[in-house]
């Protein structure tokens, strides 16, 4: 099953929250996908080399009426913060994006710090209400590692999620734990919306072991249609999908 297929990505708004491979979701199916729009609901890296053109405007409806057939994938921004990212627009927003688009919106809407696990604040994640898929993302590489701000986003709201102990290993059940929750990967989902995990950086046959066993113990404890075991970097990044 090809990516797009497998996040049911074809002409939707597709949302990724998480940590441990968010930009690299976007991006690939930026690639796979025609007329899409790459945008962010919060702060997102300068991305300009992985899109044909980026639009800096607080008018994106405009931007997009106007951009050529040069233009695709469009990455649509409202400001340049500083000289390594861009801010992003209010969810609002980015619904009328989506709502104009020719094609799939695919939106960065939340933040990790560059971590590979996290748990939402209580501002996140920042979800359009018209969103149709939504992507919450964990790395396998946190598997057996301590649960600290090494690997970890917020590690003490992993802690209460799980009921674990900052410091404590982490298992495949607490990453499911967190992925399967409304406090969690599961937070803000919208009611239309479909949520499909993706535990990501399937690197070698311990990472597939973790993640299939991340991937059972998120379809025991929610209903989701499939759970997707990627190597996002690949060529073809679906490893496997646990359904």
């Amino acid at each position: 099953m090809d990516l797009t297929t497998a996040l049911d990505a074809r002409d939707a708004t597709v949302c990724v929250v998480g940590a441990g491979g968010k930009k690299s979701t976007l991006f690939a199916l930026a690639d796979q996908l025609a007329r899409s729009v790459v945008t962010a609901s919060v702060r997102i890296p300068i991305f300009d080399d992985r899109v044909a053109a980026v639009r800096v405007t607080e008018d994106p409806v405009t931007a997009l009426d106007e951009a050529g057939d040069g233009d695709w994938p469009l990455g649509l921004v409202p400001e340049r913060e500083r000289s390594d990212r861009y801010l992003g627009y209010d969810a609002d927003t980015v619904a009328d994006i989506s709502d104009a688009a020719p094609g799939a919106t695919l939106v960065k809407a939340d933040g990790a710090r560059l971590r590979e696990f996290k748990a939402p604040g209580d501002h996140e994640p920042q979800i359009p209400p018209n969103a149709d898929v939504v992507v919450p993302i964990v790395s396998a590489h946190v598997v057996g590692e301590p649960l600290t701000e090494d690997l970890v986003h917020r590690p003490e709201e992993v802690a209460a999620i799980t009921g674990r102990e900052v410091g404590s290993e982490i298992r495949p059940v607490d990453v499911a734990t967190v992925l399967a929750s409304p406090a969690g990967g599961l937070k803000g989902v919208p009611s239309g919306a479909t949520a499909i995990p993706v535990v990501n950086k399937v690197d070698d046959e311990a990472d597939a072991a973790a993640a299939r066993a991340v991937a059972r113990e998120i379809r025991f404890r929610a209903n989701v249609p499939r759970v997707l075991l990627t190597r996002l970097i690949a060529d073809d990044p679906v490893v496997e999908v646990v359904e």
